[in-house]
């Protein structure tokens, strides 16, 4: 059974950082592309950042770039974002995601950013 868990989120200030985690099971994880995405309420989802199966590639959404970083563990099957400086719009619930070629998305972890 092809499964994602994310955990991490939390309720932090403005300026604040958090790391958001994935732990994947049910395929070869080292073999595929992860994926970071967020939706905001009454918004789409929309991608934050892709890493390619060996780390060596990484892409980000331009409303994140020099704050997000994702990394990745494939010995524990895992990919992680760390997000740093975090600002009142980054608010969303965080979705991780993998094209097996079927889309799979974890449950979802909230992020807030609030004063």
């Amino acid at each position: 059974q092809v499964q994602l868990v994310e955990s991490g989120g939390g309720l932090v200030q403005p300026g604040g950082s958090l790391r958001l985690s994935c732990v994947a099971s049910g395929f070869i994880f080292s073999k595929f592309t992860m994926s970071w995405y967020r939706q905001a309420p009454g918004e789409e989802r929309n991608l934050v950042a892709t890493i390619t199966p060996t780390g060596d590639t990484t892409n980000y959404a331009d409303s994140v770039k020099g704050r997000f970083t994702i990394a990745r563990d494939n010995a524990k099957n895992s990919v992680y974002l760390q997000m740093n400086s975090l600002k009142v719009e980054d608010t969303a619930v965080y979705y991780c995601k993998v094209i097996l070629p079927r889309p799979v998305w974890g449950q979802g972890t909230q992020v807030t950013v609030s004063s």
